[in-house]
């Protein structure tokens, strides 16, 4: 087998070599991601959030790291039960949308190259933020 060569100025085949280098799972990410909006049922004095779980699982997060996150910012106790988390206390479906999305900010999308294909990875007592599709690795505050 000959080895396939490049000219420095090839800028096809550089295009093509880099390709070529990405991992499985960058190259065929055809779908946009998309986090659906939390469904949020105020009862008494209590907040429930009926598709806690599928909104964790969109964000590919452990819908307890989520739950930790929502109760450190909102102040509250809850449970998570089922599928839907229970908030002790009224909480708009606005307040809750918004956490939602400062929880994707910091511990979803990669700084560098804003991509959602990211994972959480702990280094001695470190947390960060590994990017799979840029390889960057960005320190991050744990919960």
């Amino acid at each position: 087998m000959s080895e396939k060569k490049f000219d420095f100025y090839d800028f096809e085949g550089l295009l093509d070599k880099a390709y070529e280098e990405l991992p499985e799972n960058v190259k065929h990410h055809t779908s946009r991601f998309e986090v659906p909006p939390a469904q949020v049922t105020i009862a008494g004095n209590r907040t429930i959030i009926e598709n806690f779980v599928d909104i964790a699982e969109a964000m590919n997060r452990d819908p307890n790291h989520l739950l930790k996150f929502i109760l450190r910012e909102v102040a509250t106790a809850g449970t998570l039960e089922g599928r839907r988390v229970i908030l002790q206390g009224r909480f708009t479906p606005y307040l809750i949308g918004n956490k939602m999305k400062k929880y994707l900010k910091e511990y979803v999308i990669c700084p560098v190259c804003g991509s959602p294909d990211t994972k959480i990875l702990k280094k001695g007592r470190f947390h960060f933020l590994k990017c799979e599709a840029c390889g960057a690795e960005t320190p991050i505050q744990h919960l």
